[in-house]
């Protein structure tokens, strides 16, 4: 898993292993990366409130859809909106 913005920032840690066995969806990877991290660092916004938010790539590859399988072993990127451009 690797954060960015607001997300690392609600984890708490820009990177983290998450081991799976099996494939899970993308839905059931962010519950249970909602249930790693209940509480935010201070100040900050819980990671169950920003990863709704967030662009989600599964090794390099928009997963727009929450039923997308993640494979284990996957590189997930979790992109919160951007100001800017």
């Amino acid at each position: 898993m690797r954060y960015f913005a607001a997300a690392a920032a609600a984890a708490g840690t820009d990177e983290q292993h998450v081991a799976s066995p099996t494939v899970m969806t993308r839905s059931e990877l962010e519950q249970l990366l909602s249930t790693m991290h209940p509480v935010a660092p201070p100040g900050e916004p819980t990671l169950a409130q920003v990863l709704p938010r967030c662009s989600w790539l599964v090794d390099g590859i928009a997963a727009r859809d929450p039923h997308c399988p993640v494979a284990p072993g996957a590189t997930v990127d979790v992109l919160p909106p951007f100001a800017g451009g």
